[in-house]
């Protein structure tokens, strides 16, 4: 089971996601939260494996919400479901350390794909989301940094929201050798992390991503 915290300040939405979400047999509905100060204690008390944290909530925004629980906890993976698509809030969004981000209006389907995509290991934005975010870091890149024939295979894999588990066995290479080709791709590209190395690639022109 993948075990999910919701974190919005209206109980609304928060009980319309409970509903479809678990329509899902390996989704279930661990705890609520109405503010970012409860997400992130939440966060600690309940151990889950996805946080889906909205970025408008009382007594501590989102960012502040998703800073503070990365900080404490930097293996919890969180998937940013908000109304808010400005450049800013995205890209703070994925430098604070979202592994997703999707817009509210986001169809089920792409939300549930969203929540195992990261759950194991992998990355994923919504296109609109991902085309704002190529925008924002495009005005402060230069040439496009020079990755092997390899990395930008690991790279588009990458993409495609696969894990490393995963992209060792399309390889047939270690797993070892998969983390080394990551810390490589994130050096190379000066990304602080994976969604953020793909939206930069993208913009470079160094791969595409999957039309879906």
């Amino acid at each position: 089971m993948i075990r999910i915290l919701l974190a919005d300040d209206h109980e609304v939405v928060r009980q319309g996601l409970v509903a479809i979400l678990e329509t899902q047999p390996d989704f279930e509905v661990v705890g609520e939260a109405s503010s970012g100060a409860e997400a992130v204690e939440l966060a600690a008390k309940l151990n889950p494996d996805i946080i889906l944290l909205d970025l408008e909530m009382p007594s501590m925004d989102g960012l502040h919400a998703l800073r503070a629980i990365r900080a404490a906890h930097p293996d919890r993976k969180i998937i940013v479901f908000t109304a808010f698509d400005t450049d800013e809030r995205i890209f703070g969004a994925v430098q604070a350390g979202a592994q997703g981000y999707l817009l509210k209006g986001a169809p089920r389907d792409e939300l549930f794909r969203a929540i195992r995509v990261v759950h194991t290991g992998g990355s994923l934005l919504e296109p609109v989301v991902a085309a704002r975010l190529i925008r924002r870091v495009s005005s402060s890149q230069e040439a496009a940094p020079q990755l092997t024939g390899r990395e930008l295979e690991v790279l588009q894999l990458i993409a495609g929201g696969l894990q490393n588990k995963e992209i060792a066995a399309q390889l047939r290479i270690s797993e070892r050798t998969v983390k080394f080709h990551v810390s490589a791709i994130l050096g190379k590209l000066g990304a602080g992390n994976r969604t953020e190395a793909v939206a930069i690639a993208v913009q470079q022109g160094l791969i595409e991503l999957e039309k879906r």
